[in-house]
């Protein structure tokens, strides 16, 4: 039996190294390689009645990306199973690919061998996530717990978003009409609270909390 695959890569030379490596194996038929997810779409739709084993996708690419690729497959095409190879490894897309129930995850910078065992490992119905990715994945994940496990009040909020509008402790206190003493300790006390080393930690995470523009 032989597995009919799709490749989706906008860098033509890693597309070719793709496809060099499924040929050595005789249970993979290419059917299609694109430059974006567009073509990929375009394809299954025309050809409804070719059954379509796995689409290995990169991420970025014009028109339509890997990451709606796998959106769509998974909404309208779900027998169809999806390998992302990308140099981008960000948590946020390799948690949103997961909750889009994809298939696979692995870098670019990966061996032909675990390439062929990601590929294999999926077609035989299983999850294949390497190393590097599922490392991304669980420290996002035990980050994100710890930081629901942190509660800021209201002027604990109040004053990290003044120090970083850049005020001074004199210009915090009087805002807040509290003591430079109070504003000293407030800052003391977030830096331990947030794990932060300075004054620049605690306006990274006001930043990231959306407290300033």
């Amino acid at each position: 039996m032989k597995y009919n695959l799709m490749i989706a890569d906008d860098h033509s030379m890693f597309l070719d190294g793709l496809v060099s490596i499924l040929k050595t194996e005789n249970d993979y038929n290419i059917v299609l390689t694109a430059n974006t997810g567009v073509e990929i779409v375009k394809f299954i739709e025309i050809n409804k009645a070719l059954k379509i084993d796995l689409v290995i996708t990169d991420i970025t690419m014009p028109e339509m990306d890997g990451i709606a690729l796998n959106a769509f497959l998974k909404k309208t095409k779900k027998e169809i199973k999806t390998l992302v190879v990308s140099m981008h490894s960000s948590s946020d897309m390799i948690d949103g690919l997961i909750e889009n129930q994809v298939d696979g995850y692995m870098p670019k910078n990966a061996g032909k061998e675990e390439f062929l065992k990601a590929v294999k490992t999926i077609l035989e119905g299983e999850k294949y996530f390497s190393k590097e990715i599922t490392d991304i994945y669980m420290k996002s994940k035990f980050l994100k717990k710890a930081e629901k496990r942190i509660q800021l009040t209201k002027r604990e909020i109040e004053v990290v978003t003044l120090i970083a509008e850049e005020f001074t402790t004199a210009e915090i206190a009087d805002k807040l009409f509290l003591s430079k003493h109070t504003i000293e300790s407030y800052r003391k006390n977030l830096i331990i609270k947030l794990d932060v080393r300075n004054l620049a930690g605690l306006t990274k995470y006001a930043l990231k909390k959306g407290y300033v523009d």
